[in-house]
């Protein structure tokens, strides 16, 4: 720990030509990104699915060619958070949050062991699936994107989607085909570059000015916690000073963008450290990427938020914000938690 803290320490000393000179080298090194954009999806991206889901979401995620893996998985993500066991004030049950009239017509038995059991992922994840290429298949005349209309089909029924020729002008479906489709982005694995961020310097700048701060635990830097913070607290506000709105927790940050690769890294992308480098739900620190190796972040209770390499063994991937991504996710889901 000593050690650990002589380093930081150390770092944190250069202060602002060390920061600028990361940022400018990052950027260099990056300049064939600027013009690139994401490529479509081809499987799931690194941890995002919890690896007791990934075979189910692979394959049922590929029933139809309205659906993919990665739309499956934000549907999911989307209503449950990936809670077997979640159930809403309006009795929709489930990882796939099924109302039980809507179970009842469109369940599967995913797992061929002779029921459809609401609560158990084998048969929710296949029935979610199948009630989707279901929606596809009753709307697939209709003008405009297959999948967008599946998705509105999902929200408003086909009825909607076939008398309005597409996605109907309600706002409440129109939101979540935008959603659905933005968190899309996050699940899956991206061909080729991830577009650079638009507020990361300024993000960094925030974060920046809170070095050598305590660290507290649940702190949002608010002036009755003496503008502490946690891991998660600190990159929230850092990207809510651009006007960019994170969730409150690590793991749910995760999937406010798409996720570059370790060599794509670019300042101002979130990194991410995880108990289980195959479930991004399993999240226990993040900090704010500014380039040549290191973060800054707000450590443990008994540091100050200063700047740490982000190699070790429990680094688990990044997240590249974008305030799309950010306003796409569900709030308070189930098993939220702060982070280191």
């Amino acid at each position: 720990m000593r050690k650990a803290w002589l380093i930081g320490g150390a770092v944190s000393g250069v202060g602002v030509s060390f920061v600028a000179l990361l940022v400018v080298g990052t950027y260099s090194a990056a300049a064939g990104l600027v013009g690139g954009v994401a490529g479509q999806a081809v499987g799931l991206a690194k941890g995002a699915v919890p690896a007791a889901y990934q075979s189910l979401v692979l394959k049922w995620g590929n029933l139809c060619p309205a659906l993919n893996p990665g739309l499956l998985a934000a549907q999911l993500y989307q209503e449950s958070g990936w809670n077997p066991t979640a159930q809403s004030p309006a009795n929709a049950k489930g990882i796939g949050q099924f109302i039980p009239g809507t179970w009842d017509a469109h369940a599967v038995d995913g797992d061929k062991d002779g029921d459809r059991d609401i609560w158990d992922p084998a048969d929710a994840i296949p029935s979610a699936a199948t009630y989707d290429c279901q929606l596809a298949g009753y709307v697939k005349n209709a003008p405009g994107d297959i999948t967008d209309n599946m998705l509105a089909s999902y929200n408003a029924g086909s009825y909607a989607v076939l008398k309005y020729g597409g996605v109907p002008p309600y706002k409440e479906t129109q939101n979540y085909v935008k959603v659905i489709r933005t968190l899309e982005k996050s699940f899956s694995r991206p061909i080729g570059r991830v577009e650079p961020s638009k507020q990361a310097a300024s993000a960094i700048y925030f974060a920046q000015q809170k070095l050598g701060t305590p660290y507290l635990w649940g702190g949002n830097g608010t002036p009755d916690q003496g503008g502490r913070f946690d891991c998660s607290g600190l990159t929230q506000a850092a990207y809510r000073s651009v006007g960019v709105e994170l969730p409150r927790v690590a793991n749910d940050q995760y999937n406010a963008g798409e996720h570059p690769s370790r060599s794509e890294l670019l300042p101002g992308d979130l990194v991410f450290f995880s108990e289980d480098l195959t479930n991004s739900r399993a999240i226990h620190h993040v900090g704010l990427y500014v380039g040549g190796g290191y973060m800054i972040d707000a450590p443990y209770t008994g540091a100050v938020i200063r700047y740490d390499k982000i190699d070790s063994a429990d680094y688990f991937g990044a997240t590249r914000v974008t305030d799309a991504g950010a306003q796409s996710l569900p709030k308070d889901l189930p098993g939220d938690r702060p982070a280191a």
